[in-house]
C-alpha cells in the first residue's frame, strides 16, 4: 500500500454520498443551485449510466430549475434536426429514429443510440405542454460539420437569398478538391501550397450576417444559417490549425464550442440557463489536468472564466464494466470490456471504499489531500484498446479542482448504438484521446 493509500481511502469514504435511487442526488441539485451553466461529463462516449444519469438531471434541471436547452459534443446540422423534432416543427420527421438516421458520422453511436431517443421522446412531449419560443432547445456543439454546414447554406440560400448564393458556391467550390476526408486533405494541401479557403468563408459569414434582416422572421432559422457559415469559419481554421499541432486544434475545437454555447445563451435571452453534455475531457476544467502543461485549454475553463455564468461542472467515471467504442479511426463499433481501474487512479480508490455507486461534492475536500495532488482519472475515447489501459487512457487529473461533482457508478454497460453504417470518409480528427 503506497504512504497515501490510507487517508485516501478514508477521506472518500466519510465525505462521499452513496447513490441507490435517483432520490440520492437531491444534495447534486442543492449545490447546483441557481447556476445558470451546468456541464455533465462522461467518461466514455459509449457507455449506458452515463447517458441515463445525465438525461435524468437534465430533465430535473428543466422542469424544476426551468432550463432552457441542453448542448451537446455533437455537429450542429444533424442535432438542429433534433432540435426540430423536439419542438415539433413543420417537416421535422415522424420518429426520432428517422431523424437519428442522419448521424452519418462516425462515431454514430454517440448520439444515434436508444439513450437520446429515450430523451428526444420526453422533450418533445414536454415540448407539447408550453408555448412557442418557450420549446426546450436541443443543439450541437462541435465544429466537424463543414460539409454539411455547406450544404445546408447553399440550401437555405437557394430559397430564402438567391443573390448570396454565389457568394456560398465560391466557398464551396475553394474547399471542393479538397473533399473526401473531413478536412484532413485540406490540412495536408496546405503544407505544399498555402492557398486557404480561409477569405472565402469569412466573406459568407460577413455576406450573411449583413444580409439576415432580409430572412424569414423565425429567429432559430436565421440563427441556424449564421450558425452554420460560423462552423464553416471555425472547421477551416480547425483544420488549418492541425500543421501546427494537435494542442492549437484542440484549442480552436473547444473556443468554437464555447463560443457556440455563448450564442445559445443569447438566443435564449437574458435569464437563459444551458444544459452541456460532453467528455470530461472537455467539462472538467484543464487548469486541473496536466493538459494545462500541454497548452490546452477546454469549454470547462472557458466557461468558469466568463463573468456572465456560474458554472456547475459534474464528471462522471466507473470502475470497470463494458463500453462501445472502435480498435481504430473508422473501425467497425464494438461491444468491448472496461477492466478494473489502474491501481492508484481516481476509479481505484473509489472501488476500494466500496461498491456503492458515489456522488462526491467537490467542496467537502477542500482541506484533504486530495484537493492538491493528482491523481490517475479514466477518459475512454471512441478508439479504445482495452490491453493499453496500463499504458494510457488515465488523465492526471485534481478531481476537487477539475470538477464541482463527480458520479461515480461502479459497474457500467455499454449503450444501445443503433445500427447505423457509418460514412468511414467522414471521421473526425481529434485529439489522442479521441474525445
Amino acid at each position: 500500500m503506497k504512504s497515501h493509500d490510507g487517508d485516501i481511502i478514508q477521506n472518500i469514504s466519510e465525505r462521499s454520498h452513496v447513490l441507490k435511487k435517483t432520490g440520492d442526488l437531491t444534495p447534486l441539485f442543492d449545490k447546483i443551485g441557481d447556476s445558470n451553466i451546468v456541464m455533465l461529463g462522461e467518461a466514455s462516449h459509449g457507455t449506458h449510466e452515463y447517458y441515463t444519469w445525465r438525461a435524468y438531471i437534465s430533465k430535473k434541471l428543466i422542469t424544476e430549475k426551468k432550463f432552457n436547452f441542453i448542448a451537446v459534443e455533437g455537429d450542429w446540422p444533424d442535432c438542429y434536426e433534433v432540435n426540430r423534432f423536439v419542438k415539433n416543427y413543420p417537416g421535422s420527421g415522424d420518429t426520432i429514429r428517422d431523424v437519428l438516421q442522419k448521424y452519418d458520422r462516425w462515431p454514430t453511436w454517440m448520439w444515434a443510440n436508444w439513450e437520446i431517443s429515450a430523451l428526444a421522446e420526453w422533450l418533445k412531449n414536454y415540448n407539447d405542454q408550453l408555448e412557442e419560443g418557450k420549446k426546450i432547445g436541443f443543439y450541437g456543439l462541435d465544429v466537424y460539420s463543414l460539409w454539411e454546414s455547406m450544404e445546408a447554406i447553399l440550401n437555405y440560400l437557394k430559397k430564402t437569398d438567391p443573390a448570396s448564393v454565389e457568394i456560398a458556391l465560391e466557398a464551396y467550390r475553394c474547399f471542393e478538391p479538397h473533399k473526401g476526408d473531413e478536412g484532413q486533405r485540406y490540412a495536408r494541401a496546405l503544407q505544399f501550397v498555402p492557398d486557404t479557403c480561409e477569405e472565402e468563408v469569412v466573406g459568407l459569414l460577413k455576406q450573411i450576417r449583413e444580409r439576415s434582416k432580409l430572412y424569414d422572421t423565425d429567429p432559430e432559422n436565421i440563427f441556424n444559417v449564421e450558425q452554420n457559415a460560423l462552423v464553416a469559419v471555425n472547421a477551416e481554421n480547425y483544420y488549418r490549425s492541425m500543421l501546427r499541432g494537435d494542442e492549437h486544434s484542440w484549442n480552436v475545437r473547444d473556443t468554437h464550442m464555447s463560443d457556440t454555447l455563448a450564442r445559445l445563451m443569447q438566443l435564449h435571452g437574458a435569464d437563459a440557463k444551458g444544459i452541456v453534455w460532453e467528455h470530461n475531457t472537455h467539462i472538467g476544467d484543464a487548469r486541473a489536468t496536466d493538459m494545462f502543461r500541454e497548452g490546452l485549454i477546454n469549454i470547462g475553463e472557458l466557461a468558469r472564466k466568463n463573468e456572465n455564468y456560474q458554472v456547475f461542472l459534474t464528471g462522471f467515471g466507473s470502475y470497470e464494466g463494458t463500453v462501445i467504442a472502435g480498435k481504430k479511426w473508422g473501425a467497425k463499433m464494438e461491444v468491448m470490456d472496461v477492466p478494473p481501474a489502474r491501481d492508484a487512479s481516481w476509479e481505484y480508490y473509489l472501488h476500494q471504499v466500496g461498491n456503492d455507486d458515489k456522488l462526491l461534492l467537490m467542496d467537502e475536500f477542500h482541506d484533504s489531500y486530495l484537493a492538491e495532488n493528482y491523481l490517475g482519472h479514466r477518459a475512454i475515447g471512441v478508439v479504445y484498446n482495452p490491453a493499453y489501459e496500463k499504458y494510457g487512457n488515465y488523465v492526471p487529473s485534481i478531481l476537487p479542482q477539475r470538477y464541482d461533482a463527480f458520479i461515480y457508478l461502479d459497474k457500467t454497460e455499454a449503450l444501445k448504438a443503433l445500427h447505423l453504417n457509418p460514412d468511414s470518409h467522414k471521421i473526425p480528427e481529434t485529439y489522442p484521446f479521441g474525445v
